[in-house]
């Protein structure tokens, strides 16, 4: 039910944007206005978790900040591009906080995939907390995991900012659009080889591993 969830909510933040916005271009809306309206379901999204579920979530507060923060500044510009550019800030802002995570005792890469992972049957029941404190290699895995994410983003930002200013309005929603799965699927590939090869399914106890004596089947590997 909450992957449900997950993925209604990419699809409303991503896709519903995009959509509006050519849907209004398509009608003789000018950039700066589609643009300015299509950035409205995410900040309704973010929105409705503050308001009505009255859940104090960093996330939300930031999307709703860039988003104003970007609409004002456009206007007061008069450049639309600020409007395109968001996207990236707000990318490059979340592969900032994985590199500042990654010293830390809540990497954020193990943040988001902990709660994918560690009740997942494939592995053992071992606590995960008992393996950051007693397994060396699980902390470096996981920090080095959230260096690697902190870097793609940081990539997928910059060319988020380039084509913002580079390539014609009109064709900048769509490419941004097309770059978050492209990303995210590159990351996971990454992010499973260096699992794979770093020994972390080893670690959780991947039944897999025992069934096979020890040798993997690359059909069988999770996503993070």
């Amino acid at each position: 039910m909450r992957s449900v969830t997950a993925l209604v909510r990419v699809v409303f933040n991503i896709g519903g944007p995009i959509a509006l916005f050519y849907v209004l271009r398509g009608q003789g809306v000018s950039d700066f206005a589609a643009l300015a309206v299509s950035a409205a379901p995410p900040a309704l999204g973010a929105g409705y978790t503050l308001v009505v579920q009255r859940r104090a979530d960093t996330v939300a507060v930031f999307v709703v900040v860039s988003i104003v923060l970007a609409l004002v500044t456009s206007a007061i510009v008069g450049n639309p591009r600020f409007l395109l550019a968001k996207d990236g800030i707000v990318t490059g802002s979340w592969g900032i906080w994985f590199l500042v995570s990654a010293r830390g005792r809540h990497p954020a890469a193990l943040v988001f995939a902990r709660p994918l992972m560690e009740h997942v049957k494939l592995f053992g029941h071992r606590s995960w907390d008992d393996l950051w404190d007693s397994e060396p290699q699980f902390r470096r895995i996981w920090r080095v995991a959230t260096v690697m994410w902190g870097i793609g983003l940081l990539a997928d930002a910059a060319v988020r900012l380039a084509i913002s200013y580079l390539l014609p309005i009109d064709v900048v929603p769509a490419i941004g659009g097309f770059l978050y799965p492209v990303t995210f699927v590159v990351l996971q590939v990454a992010g499973n080889i260096y699992f794979t090869r770093a020994g972390l399914y080893k670690l959780l106890g991947a039944r897999w591993l025992q069934d096979h004596g020890g040798r993997r089947n690359p059909d069988q590997l999770p996503s993070a």
